[in-house]
């Protein structure tokens, strides 16, 4: 098995022992389509948030929208997340939802999630992430860009290095 999968089973057994409840969002086994197509692509450069929207985004939006923490479990692929995920946030954190400007230019959100966790597997070492920067970029990107950015009130990144 992955060791991602191991993770994940590990994690949500610690959530089911404490009497939480939760949903996980396989995006290989729901076959999310991570590409954005044209049509997306014109939505969201158009900045209209009354713009239609893929039946899959609204799904994911929705689960979103369910949660008061998020968990995103992963292998680190290229000093970032796998493409798969990112084209994830792309598609999902779109422009009405994530962010949108009001009527006196204020960046705002409707993204409500108290706190977010971000456990990657990684081929390195924890230290040489750090000695190297790799550490702190992804922290930047996946907690400050794509997290907190838009709403989060709290997130962590936890790595699992060798």
């Amino acid at each position: 098995m992955f060791f991602s999968k191991e993770v994940l089973r590990a994690f949500t057994e610690g959530l089911r022992e404490a009497g939480h409840t939760y949903e996980v969002g396989d995006l290989y086994k729901m076959g999310f389509k991570s590409k954005m197509d044209s049509e997306q692509h014109y939505r969201e450069v158009g900045l209209d948030p009354d713009a239609p929207l893929p039946k899959d985004v609204i799904r994911e939006q929705e689960k979103v929208d369910r949660a008061d923490v998020l968990a995103f479990i992963y292998p680190v692929w290229w000093s970032d997340c796998p493409a798969k995920l990112k084209g994830w946030f792309d598609r999902v954190w779109t422009y009405g939802y994530a962010y949108y400007y009001n009527k006196n230019g204020e960046r705002q959100t409707r993204i409500a999630v108290k706190k977010a966790v971000v456990i990657c597997s990684a081929g390195h070492t924890l230290d040489y992430l750090e000695e190297v920067g790799i550490a702190e970029s992804m922290r930047r990107i996946m907690l400050y860009d794509r997290l907190i950015g838009v709403g989060v009130k709290e997130a962590k990144m936890e790595f699992l290095g060798v």
